[in-house]
C-alpha cells in the first residue's frame, strides 16, 4: 500500500496483504497498519488499484470496514475485489469505480491515468499520477510482453509520451531485477504445454493460480483442439473462471467444462482437470489428490501433473512434499525446476532497463520486492546513468518529499504489519506468537494440585503432556516430574502465607528446569491450582 499526499489531501496505491511465513504460526493474513491514512480520512480520495493480485487487493475489505472510500479500478480488478468483498460485512456498501486506460479522472488535486501493462492476471495497469510537484509513474507489477493471449501489449507509447512531457519520480517493480534479458512471453509457454498435451496419453491435470486468467485460457484453448473436456477444481478457480467468462476475459467453448463427478466417468485421454494448490496449500485440491484424499480424484499410474507457477518463497517444502507424493503414486510431474510450464510475471533486467529509458525520471524509487531486489534496481539504474541524489531507496514506512525540483528522503511515520487471524485483527501479539511457536516446537505440559484451606495438598500432581512425552511410554519420566513438583513444594517456608500465584510459579519452575535438564525441551508449562 502506497500512499501519497498532497497537504492534508491523500490517496492510496494498492492495498493487498501478505501471507504468514512460518514465524507466524497460526495467523491467517498480514495486513498494513492503516493508522496514517484513516487519520487523514476525512480527506482520504480514494484507492486506485493496478490489478486484481491478493498482494494487491487482499487487504480492502479491512479498509473499507474503517473508512468509506471509493475504490478504482479496471473491469476484471474489480469483479475479483466485488467477490472478495461479498465475505466480508460491512458498514455500508463499497463503492467500487471503473477506470480504463488513458481515460484520466481527479482524485482532490491528483489526476489519475490507467496504462495498461502485461502480468500474470489481466487488466494489468500502471498509473500516471499527476500532481503540484509533477508526474509520478507507478508501474505496478509489470513484464513487457510483446505478444500477449489477449492481443493487448503493455502501451510503451504512453510511458514514451509520459517521459518525453516530464516525469518526476518512477516507481518501477524490482521483483524480477537478478534476471537477465528480457522475461519470456506467455505465448511460448502455450507452445510448450501444447507439446505436453500432444504427448500425454492420460489424465492431465494441470494447477496454477486461480488468477491466472490467460494459463487458463490456454489449458481450456488444448483441451478443446484435442477433445478433452476440462473440470474446475477448487472454489476460487470455480469462481474467477466464471467470473472472467462473464466479463469476456475467458472464451469457453460451448460443453467444455464438465462437472467433477461426470468427468472422472470419462476415460483418462479425455480428461482434463484444472485445479488450484500449485504451492502446496495443506486443503487445496491437488494436496488432496497428492495425499489419496479426494473425494472424485485418485492419482493413478499415467497421470501426468503440471504445476503451471512459480514456487513464492517460503512454500518450498510444502510443494516439494506434494510433488514427491504425486510422484510416489505413479503420475509423471512437471513443474518449473524440471520442465518449461511457467513464465514470470514480472519484468527481467533488459524490461526495466526500457522501463527508465522510456520515462526518462528526474528520480527513481524501486518498489515491489525484498530490500535485495530494491537494491539491485537501484544499481542497475546506476549503471544507466542514474546518480546516488536520483535514486531513493526506501522501505516500508520511509516517506519522499517530492516538490517542482527535488526529491528527497524524510522522517518516515509509524507502520507496521496487522496480523489477521479468525476474526481477529491485530490482536495477535508478540507474546502470543511466541507461545505459539514454543507450542509448536516444545509442547506443553499442564499440571493439576488441590489444596485445602490451610495449603495442603490434597490431590496432584496430575500431569498432561502434549508434544514433549508421550505418557504411556513415559511413566517412570513423568513420576520423577511428579516427585520434582513434590520437592518443590516442600521446600516452601512453611511460615510464607500461603499464595496462588506464588505456589504456581513455583510449580512452573521446577517442572521447567527438570524438563530442560531431563530431555532438554524449553515446554509452555501451565499450573492448574484448586482449593477446596
Amino acid at each position: 500500500m502506497m500512499l501519497i499526499e498532497s497537504g492534508d489531501d491523500v490517496i492510496a496505491v494498492d492495498c493487498g496483504l501478505m501471507f504468514p511465513d512460518d514465524e507466524l504460526p497460526g495467523v491467517d493474513y498480514v495486513i498494513p497498519d492503516f493508522s496514517y491514512a484513516l487519520a487523514k480520512r476525512e480527506r482520504f480520495h480514494g484507492v486506485v488499484l493496478t490489478h486484481g493480485h491478493e498482494d494487491h487487493i487482499g487487504a480492502l475489505p479491512y479498509l473499507l470496514k474503517s473508512a468509506h472510500v471509493p475504490v478504482y479500478a479496471t473491469p476484471l480488478t474489480r469483479a475479483l475485489l466485488a467477490e472478495k468483498l461479498r465475505e466480508h460485512v460491512l458498514p455500508v456498501p463499497a463503492d467500487l469505480r471503473l477506470m480504463r486506460p488513458r481515460e484520466p479522472f481527479t482524485l482532490g488535486p491528483f489526476s489519475i491515468e490507467a496504462i495498461r501493462v502485461t502480468h500474470s492476471i489481466a487488466d494489468g495497469m500502471g498509473l500516471a499520477i499527476g500532481t503540484p510537484a509533477g508526474t509520478i509513474v507507478h508501474t505496478g507489477d509489470f513484464k513487457l510482453d510483446p505478444s500477449p493471449l489477449d492481443g493487448e501489449p503493455a502501451d510503451t507509447r504512453r510511458f514514451a509520451e509520459l517521459g518525453e512531457q516530464g516525469v518526476a519520480v518512477l516507481c518501477s517493480d524490482s521483483t524480477n531485477v537478478d534476471r537477465p534479458g528480457h522475461t519470456r512471453s506467455e505465448i511460448e509457454v502455450g507452445g510448450a504445454l501444447a507439446e505436453r498435451f500432444d504427448r500425454a496419453t492420460g489424465r492431465i491435470i494441470l494447477a496454477t493460480f486461480a488468477s491466472h486468467i490467460h494459463r487458463i485460457q490456454q489449458v481450456l484453448t488444448l483441451a478443446a483442439a484435442r477433445r478433452r473436456r476440462v473440470a474446475l477444481l477448487g472454489r476460487s478457480m470455480e469462481k474467477n473462471v466464471a467470473i472472467a467468462s462473464e466479463l469476456g476475459y475467458l472464451r469457453v467453448p460451448s460443453g467444455l467444462l464438465a462437472p467433477l463427478e461426470e468427468m472422472v466417468a470419462l476415460p483418462p485421454e479425455r480428461q482434463v482437470i484444472l485445479s488450484t494448490g500449485s504451492q502446496g496449500e495443506p486443503n487445496s485440491a491437488l494436496a488432496l489428490m497428492a495425499a489419496g484424499e479426494h473425494k472424485y480424484v485418485q492419482i493413478a499410474r499415467g497421470d501426468l501433473v503440471v504445476i503451471s507457477a512459480r514456487v513464492i518463497p517460503g512454500h518450498e517444502r510444502t510443494v516439494g512434499r506434494v510433488i514427491n507424493a504425486l510422484y510416489r503414486l505413479g503420475a509423471e510431474v512437471l513443474y518449473e525446476d524440471n520442465a518449461f510450464v511457467h513464465v514470470s510475471g514480472h519484468a527481467s533486467q533488459e524490461d526495466l532497463k526500457l522501463m527508465l529509458k522510456l520515462t526518462q525520471p528526474r528520480y527513481f524509487v524501486p518498489v515491489h520486492g525484498e530490500y535485495r531486489h530494491l537494491l539491485g534496481h537501484a544499481r542497475l539504474a546506476a549503471g544507466m546513468g542514474f546518480g546516488p541524489d536520483r535514486v531513493l531507496l526506501v522501505e516500508d514506512g520511509t516517506a519522499i518529499e517530492v516538490t517542482p525540483t527535488t526529491a528527497r528522503l524524510i522522517p518516515g511515520y509509524p507502520t507496521g504489519r496487522v496480523l489477521v487471524d479468525g476474526t481477529g485483527i491485530g490482536d495477535i501479539g508478540a507474546v502470543v506468537l511466541r507461545d505459539r511457536q514454543i507450542l509448536s516446537e516444545d509442547g506443553v505440559i499442564a499440571v493439576a494440585l488441590t489444596f485445602d484451606k490451610s495449603g495442603a495438598v490434597v490431590a496432584g500432581p496430575e500431569i498432561a503432556s502434549r508434544g514433549v512425552v508421550y505418557v504411556k511410554e513415559n511413566e517412570v519420566l513423568l513420576e520423577e516430574m511428579r516427585a520434582a513438583v513434590r520437592a518443590a513444594l516442600a521446600a516452601r517456608d512453611p511460615a510464607e502465607p500461603w499464595d496462588r500465584d506464588a505456589v504456581a510459579a513455583r510449580v512452573r519452575t521446577a517442572v521447567r528446569q527438570f524438563v530442560n535438564q531431563r530431555v532438554q525441551r524449553k515446554p509452555i508449562v501451565l499450573p492448574i491450582i484448586l482449593e477446596v
